[in-house]
């Protein structure tokens, strides 16, 4: 998935966290309702101002907005598991193991 998209993704969850629609969040940022959902669909990006904006209403920092790793797809996230686990000693192996199992219990 693109980044584009990620950061839809985000903005997207976010905004439905603090319970908006679409609508109320491009009221409270003097926005088009048709820019948030170009937004979240990941069609376009937006300016530093907006972003400012953003970060203020979600109660985040800028940075934050961008915190989306975990939006990935499955096939990108088993990747970069895999590349983690490939290059990790036989100590840090074992480590990630126990870590593993002990989150799975």
């Amino acid at each position: 998935m693109n980044t584009l998209k990620l950061f839809g993704k985000r903005i997207k969850e976010l905004r439905k966290k603090c319970g908006l629609t679409q609508e109320q969040l491009s009221e409270k940022l003097g926005l088009f309702q048709k820019q948030i959902g170009n937004i979240e669909t990941g069609t376009c990006f937006t300016t530093i101002n907006n972003l400012k904006k953003l970060s203020e209403q979600f109660g985040v920092e800028i940075k934050d907005l961008f915190d989306f790793n975990y939006l990935q797809d499955r096939e990108q996230i088993i990747e970069q598991i895999n590349n983690i686990l490939s290059k990790a000693s036989d100590d840090e192996l074992q480590k990630y193991y126990r870590v593993l199992t002990a989150l799975l219990k």
